[in-house]
C-alpha cells in the first residue's frame, strides 16, 4: 500500500520577528516533513489585524528562507478567509450547536467562576439557555461541547486527554466584533489545506482536543500531533517576542543559519554535541524518538558561534 503523503505546515503570527522558540517549532515541523519527502504549507495567522501586518509577514518569509526552511505552497492569510469561516459557522448553526453569549470578560474571570488549577476559566454554560438576553449588547457565539473525553497520543508528549465539558466548557467560535477565533480558524485552515500533521509548541497541547471536536463537527480527519518542548531561559522564564535580543533580527547579526540550527539541535538532543549544521543535513537523520518532551533550558545570550 502506498504511504499517504505527509502534509505539514508553518503557521506563524506576523506580529514581529520570530524568537528562538518559534524557530525551534518551525525547525521540527520542517524536519518531520522533509525527512519523509512530504509537503510543507505556509500560512499567516493574522486574525488579530491590529497587531499583525503584511510587512511582518514578509520578514517572516525572509527569516524562514535564511534558515533554509522552505515551503511548497502558501495559503491565503486568515484575515482574507472570513467568508470561508462563515460557511462553517453556518454549518454548526444548522446543527443546532451554536448559541449567543452575553457574558462580559469580568464575569468570565471573576473569582466566583469555575477555574482549573492553572487559572484557566471553565465556561459554566451561563447563556446556553438564556431566556432574556440583555438589550443593546452584541453577543459572541459559542459551540456546545459534549461531556466526553477526547484523547490522542502526541508524538512528543505521549498520551493526553481532555474532557471538554469539565475542562473547557462551551467554546467561543466567533467574538462579539464578528472576528472568528483561533480554534475555529485553525481547524478550518488545516482541514482545507489537507494538513496531516500539526507540529507546534507544547503550550498549545490543550488546543488539540478542542480542534479534534471541531474537526469531527466540520467533517475533517484528525491530523497527527507533535507538541515540542518549550525553550526556557536558565531562570525558567519562557523565551518570547518581548526578548528583542533573542529574535531573528539580532541573531542573524551574530551567527550563520548553520550555527543557530546547530545550537538548537544540540540543546534538543538531535545531535550529540554542538556543530554548525544545515536544516537539510539534519533532515537526513531526523527521527521523532530523539526528541524529549521535557522543557529545554537554553542560555540564549551564550549561544555558540
Amino acid at each position: 500500500m502506498e504511504e499517504k503523503c505527509v502534509v505539514g505546515r508553518f503557521a506563524p503570527t506576523p506580529s514581529g520577528r520570530m524568537h528562538l522558540g518559534n524557530v525551534f517549532a518551525a525547525l521540527i515541523a520542517w524536519l518531520s516533513v522533509r525527512s519523509r519527502n512530504g509537503e510543507m504549507v505556509l500560512r499567516m495567522e493574522d486574525l488579530d489585524t491590529q497587531r499583525t501586518s503584511s510587512d511582518f509577514a514578509a520578514v517572516l518569509r525572509s527569516d524562514l528562507q535564511w534558515l533554509g526552511l522552505d515551503w511548497d505552497r502558501e495559503t491565503a492569510p486568515q484575515s482574507e478567509r472570513s467568508g470561508v469561516y462563515n460557511r462553517y459557522f453556518e454549518k454548526m448553526m444548522d446543527l443546532g450547536l451554536l448559541y449567543p453569549c452575553y457574558c462580559t470578560r469580568s464575569q468570565l474571570h471573576s473569582v466566583n467562576a469555575p477555574h482549573l488549577s492553572d487559572g484557566t476559566y471553565v465556561y459554566p454554560g451561563t447563556c446556553r439557555n438564556l431566556e432574556n438576553p440583555p438589550a443593546g449588547r452584541k453577543p459572541s457565539w459559542r459551540v456546545m461541547v459534549p461531556d466526553k473525553v477526547w484523547s490522542f497520543t502526541d508524538r512528543v508528549q505521549g498520551d493526553y486527554a481532555l474532557n471538554l465539558a469539565t475542562d473547557c466548557g462551551d467554546m467561543v467560535v466567533r467574538r462579539a466584533d464578528g472576528v472568528y477565533v483561533y480554534q475555529l480558524a485553525v481547524t478550518v485552515d488545516d482541514g482545507e489545506a489537507g494538513v496531516t500533521e500539526v507540529v507546534r509548541g507544547m503550550d498549545l497541547l490543550s488546543s488539540a482536543p478542542r480542534q479534534m471536536y471541531l474537526q469531527e463537527l466540520l467533517g475533517f480527519p484528525h491530523p497527527e500531533y507533535g507538541h515540542v518542548p518549550m525553550l526556557l531561559a536558565p531562570d525558567g522564564r519562557r523565551l518570547s517576542k518581548r526578548d528583542k535580543d533573542l529574535d531573528l533580527g539580532e541573531l542573524r547579526k551574530r551567527m550563520t543559519p548553520e550555527q543557530l540550527i546547530g545550537n538548537l539541535a544540540a540543546a534538543a538532543g538531535l545531535i550529540d554535541r554542538f556543530e554548525p549544521v544545515s536544516a537539510a543535513e539534519l533532515a537526513r537523520h531526523f527521527t521523532w524518538d530523539k526528541l524529549s518532551g521535557d522543557s529545554i533550558f537554553l542560555d540564549a545570550q551564550n549561544l555558540k558561534g
